[in-house]
C-alpha cells in the first residue's frame, strides 16, 4: 500500500457527518450575539508577532512556548494568532473605530493556533467564539458580557455549568497585591517549579495558574486579590455582583481565578463544566481597560470573553444533546440513458432554483446502484426517468417513507399545471426546513 499524507498532529478534519453540528452551534452563536447588538468582525489569521508580545504578555506561556512564529519572505516576524482579542483590538485602533458611537460591540468565530500537547478538548488548531465590547466602563457592561455567554450556554442546553467570578484589580492595587504575592512565594522558593521561579520575578500572579500539583498546593495558601482591592475596584466588583443577581444569573466568587493572559484587569470570570475532566473551562473572559492604550490607541475601557467550540461540542455530545438533523435531500432524479440524464439535469436545475434540494446521477450508475446511492443520501423522494417516461411525458414520484406514488407530467422547463399540483404538494411540507434549517431550541427562558 502506498504511503499517503496525514493531517498534522493537533489538527483535525471536520467531516460531513459532523459539520452539521458545527453549523448548528455557529448558528446559535450568531443569533445570540446579534440579540445583544454585536456585529461580526473578521481579522487576519496571522499578525505581526509584536502585537501578541505586547498584548498577551511576553511572560506568559502563550508567548514564551506556544506561539507559531516565523519570518516571512520579507524578513518580518509574523505569528499565527493564538487568540483573537489582540487582533480585534488592533483593528479597533487601526480603523479609528474609537471615533464611532461607543461602545463598539463585535463578535468573531475563527481558528486559533497554539503549539501545546494535544489532548481532549485542546488542539493545536482550535476554534473560538468571542465578543469584545470597546468603550464601556460600567459594571453593567461586565454583567451584560457575562449574560451573553450565559444565554448561549442555555441556548445550547448545556447542563452542569457553573459561573465563577473574581476581581484582579487595577494597576494601582495590583502593585500592592504583587508585592504581597512575591513575599509569600519567596518563602517557598525551594519547592516551586523552575517555570514558577521565573514567573516570580516577572509576573507572580501567573504562579496561581500553574498546573503543577506542588505549585497548586502552595498557591492555595497565597494571598487573594480580593484582600488587596482598592476602593474603586472593590466598589466595581460589588456592583457587578448586584447586576448578576438582578439578572438572575447564579455565580460563585472564586478568588483563585486570574485568567492566563496579562491584559486582564478588574472583573475576570469563567464558566466551568463538570463534564470535561481537567479541561473544565468552557468560557473565560473579563475586563482589560489598559489594552487599547497599551497598543497605541486612546484610553478605552474594554472587556470580552472567548469560548472554545471543540469543548462546547464535547460537552454537548457527552450530555446527549439532540442535534437537528441535516436538511434531507428532497428529491433524487434517477435517469436511465443519456437523454434522460439531460432531462434529469434540467429538472434538478429548476427545482434548485425554486429552493428544493435535488440530486441526480453524475457517475453513470445503473438504476439499482442509483437506488442504493439515493438511499444512502436519505433522499425523501425519487423520480425515475427512462425512455418510456420521456416518450409519455409522465413519471412517478415516489415518497420513500410512505411508499406513496404521484404521477408527474414532464414538460420542457419542467413547470406545468400538473407539476405545480403534484411536486409542490408533495414537497411543500419541506419548504419550512429549507427556509429555516435549524429549529428553535428551548432556552428555558
Amino acid at each position: 500500500m502506498s504511503k499517503y499524507l496525514k493531517s498534522i498532529k493537533g489538527t483535525q478534519d471536520i467531516l460531513p457527518a459532523q459539520s452539521h453540528k458545527w453549523q448548528f452551534i455557529e448558528h446559535c452563536i450568531r443569533e445570540t450575539a446579534q440579540l445583544y447588538g454585536y456585529s461580526e468582525i473578521r481579522t487576519p489569521v496571522f499578525e505581526k508577532t509584536e502585537l501578541f508580545a505586547r498584548s498577551v504578555g511576553d511572560a506568559t506561556d502563550v508567548v514564551q512556548k506556544e506561539m507559531y512564529t516565523f519570518d516571512d519572505k520579507g524578513g518580518r516576524s509574523v505569528t499565527l494568532r493564538p487568540e483573537l482579542t489582540a487582533g480585534a483590538a488592533r483593528s479597533f485602533i487601526e480603523h479609528g473605530l474609537f471615533n464611532e458611537a461607543l461602545p463598539v460591540k463585535v463578535y468573531y468565530v475563527g481558528g486559533c493556533y497554539r503549539y501545546e500537547k494535544p489532548q481532549s478538548g485542546r488542539l493545536r488548531e482550535f476554534h473560538q467564539f468571542g465578543i469584545e465590547c470597546f468603550g464601556a466602563a460600567s459594571a453593567g457592561a461586565d454583567a451584560e458580557v457575562i449574560a451573553v455567554a450565559d444565554r448561549l450556554l442555555k441556548r445550547l442546553s448545556l447542563k452542569n455549568i457553573e459561573l465563577k467570578i473574581n476581581s484582579i484589580g487595577c494597576p494601582v492595587c495590583r502593585a500592592e497585591y504583587n508585592a504581597a504575592l512575591t513575599a509569600y512565594f519567596e518563602q517557598h522558593l525551594g519547592s516551586l517549579c523552575p517555570t514558577c521561579i521565573e514567573r516570580l520575578e516577572r509576573n507572580p500572579m501567573r504562579i496561581l495558574d500553574c498546573k503543577s500539583p506542588i505549585c497548586s498546593e502552595i498557591a492555595a495558601g497565597a494571598p487573594t486579590t480580593l484582600e488587596h482591592l482598592c476602593g474603586e475596584c472593590a466598589e466595581h466588583f460589588e456592583s457587578v455582583k448586584k447586576y448578576l443577581t438582578a439578572m438572575e444569573i447564579p455565580f460563585t466568587v472564586d478568588p483563585r481565578i486570574v485568567r492566563g493572559l496579562d491584559y486582564y484587569t478588574k472583573t475576570v470570570f469563567e464558566f466551568v463544566s463538570g463534564d470535561l475532566g481537567a479541561q473544565s473551562t468552557v468560557c473565560g473572559g473579563g475586563r482589560y481597560d489598559g489594552l487599547i492604550s497599551q497598543l497605541g490607541g486612546p484610553d478605552t475601557p474594554s472587556l470580552g470573553f472567548a469560548m472554545g467550540l471543540e469543548r462546547l461540542l464535547l460537552i454537548m455530545e457527552a450530555q446527549g444533546f439532540d442535534f437537528p438533523a441535516p436538511a434531507p435531500i428532497e428529491i433524487y432524479i434517477a435517469p436511465m440513458g443519456e437523454e434522460a440524464a439531460m432531462k434529469a439535469a434540467a429538472l434538478c436545475g429548476q427545482l434548485r432554483a425554486e429552493g428544493f434540494s435535488a440530486v441526480t446521477d453524475t457517475a453513470g450508475r445503473g438504476l439499482k446502484a442509483q437506488m442504493k446511492y439515493a438511499d444512502k443520501l436519505g433522499a425523501r423522494r425519487i423520480l425515475v426517468i427512462g425512455d418510456d417516461e420521456l416518450k409519455s411525458g409522465v413519471a412517478e414520484l415516489k415518497d420513500m417513507s410512505s411508499g406513496e406514488r404521484v404521477s408527474v407530467k414532464l414538460k420542457e422547463g419542467l413547470v406545468s399545471a400538473v407539476y405545480d399540483q403534484s411536486i409542490h404538494a408533495a414537497l411543500g411540507e419541506l419548504t419550512g426546513a429549507v427556509e429555516k434549517k435549524f429549529p428553535p431550541v428551548d432556552t428555558g427562558m
